[in-house]
């Protein structure tokens, strides 16, 4: 048998594992992107083993000199990874120690279980902080494009059939909602990852002298008032994955909204609706037919979002069967986490490029937005103010739609005499029912499409997004 390295963990084994072995179940592959954190837990550890008088002051800095070095050499990828020494915790401690001979007293007191749970939140604040900027890129996007269409109405849609006009501000104003909801959600993820897990051992701590609350306020683990954050049960501390499964949720509703966006613009810039151009560099062309001027970047959205979504799964199925505390099933839980955030800062920035870069068709906004159907609902408000009861007035507005069917007539132009007999309240001002702009302006109470009210929206958004 050819010789192998010898992992830490193998003093009591007579030999090392196997090469099938090492393959399948290394994982620096994938976490070690988690390095910088890595580093910086371990120089936290390292300081605070001072601290204590576990070890001196020469000796954490030393080897908090070696993690620099060590660091910089991950950043400019020089850094020699080795799958035998299975993952990015023992790669770097065995490459310190090679350096800085103290390093073999780095782990005093910590376990790979702490360890890697301590990595964990500070990559998810850093995760979300990453996922909340894209958000903020894109609703500056969907805020410019707000200001541009203000004096744009468009028809709304339900069941994908025209229901009512909107301000296309007002639309866009909707999605910013949406990814406002998901930054508040990122803010309570962000309060509940910012806990320090260091000092919980393998399951039950250790009797060493440790001050956990020394490390917590050394990593930024700490509350508002500058007071330090510890985890309070040392088993749930090295078990938990509530944030690995909260964060991927996060992900699926950022991917959800997306998703939806990404359609409605799909369905904007088709021919049938004809109400925006998406720009040449986020659309792609046909290798067959010339004409095409594909929305891929908006389908690939749509794609991404399900594999996102599709991670939440994963990681509730690996979770939910496992007995207290650590398993190596959860080695299994981070390429989720990584994947669900590089897909959704991702779709986050390409979303915001196509708004960016896309023009809006006014003429075919206007020619839409002229149907006097959809104004079919401020006729029942006009008989309502009238005096007649909603339903039958809901009733008489049916039976002029049905006549406007069979006569092949436009609502609008129905002559008066015809729509009296249908009902006698309605008198000849009934026409004016039929002006997108009035109908529009008459809508200003909160959350309603009037200018006046989309203004004040579009400026409460400009202060929100400029703090």
């Amino acid at each position: 048998m050819s010789e192998k390295k010898q992992v830490t963990w193998g003093g009591r084994f007579s030999e090392g594992p196997a090469d099938r072995m090492i393959r399948f179940g290394e994982s620096v592959s994938f976490d070690q992107r988690l390095a910088p954190h890595d580093i910086r837990g371990s120089k936290a550890q390292a300081r605070m083993l001072a601290h204590v008088g576990l070890i001196t002051d020469r000796e954490a800095k030393d080897i908090c000199n070696g993690l620099d070095r060590i660091g910089e050499q991950v950043a400019t990828g020089k850094f020699k990874w080795d799958p035998a020494l299975e993952d990015v915790h023992m790669n770097i401690e065995q490459a310190l120690t090679r350096e800085v001979p103290a390093a073999a007293k780095l782990h005093t007191a910590r376990s790979r279980n702490d360890q890697v749970a301590t990595d964990m939140r500070l990559f998810f604040l850093d995760a979300a902080r990453q996922v909340d900027e894209a958000l903020v890129l894109l609703l500056k996007a969907l805020l410019r494009q707000g200001e541009r269409t203000r004096d744009i109405a468009i028809p709304g849609y339900t069941h994908l059939q025209r229901a009512q006009p909107v301000a296309m501000a007002h639309h866009f104003l909707a999605y910013m909602e949406m990814f406002g909801r998901d930054r508040e959600r990122l803010a309570g993820f962000r309060e509940r990852a910012c806990v320090c897990p260091l000092g919980s051992g393998a399951i039950a701590g250790t009797t060493l002298p440790i001050d956990r609350e020394f490390v917590a306020r050394e990593l930024g683990f700490v509350d508002k008032r500058g007071r330090p954050r510890v985890t309070r049960n040392s088993m749930d501390a090295v078990a938990d994955r509530d944030l690995f499964i909260e964060f991927a949720s996060c992900c699926s509703l950022v991917a959800t909204h997306l998703s939806r966006v990404a359609e409605d613009l799909i369905l904007w810039s088709s021919r049938e609706f004809g109400f925006v151009r998406l720009p040449d560099a986020y659309t792609t062309g046909s290798s067959l037919m010339p004409q095409k001027k594909n929305p891929d970047s908006l389908e690939l959205i749509r794609g991404k979002s399900a594999i996102i979504m599709g991670h939440v799964s994963a990681l509730l199925t690996l979770v939910k069967g496992l007995p207290l505390t650590y398993n190596r099933d959860l080695q299994e839980d981070k390429p989720p986490v990584f994947d669900a955030l590089d897909k959704t800062v991702d779709s986050l920035l390409v979303l915001e490029g196509a708004l960016s870069g896309m023009e809006i068709e006014r003429n075919n906004c206007a020619r839409a937005v002229a149907d006097p159907l959809l104004l079919a609902t401020d006729l029942v408000d006009y008989l309502v103010r009238k005096g007649v009861a909603f339903r039958e007035a809901h009733h008489v507005v049916g039976s002029l739609v049905a006549l406007s069917e069979k006569s092949v007539c436009p609502l609008n132009v129905i002559p008066l005499d015809e729509a009296q007999k249908i009902c006698d309240k309605i008198e000849s001002d009934w026409t004016q029912c039929f002006s997108v702009r009035n109908a529009l302006a008459n809508r200003e109470l909160p959350g309603m499409p009037g200018p006046k009210r989309i203004q004040a929206e579009l400026r409460r958004w400009e202060r929100s997004l400029a703090d």
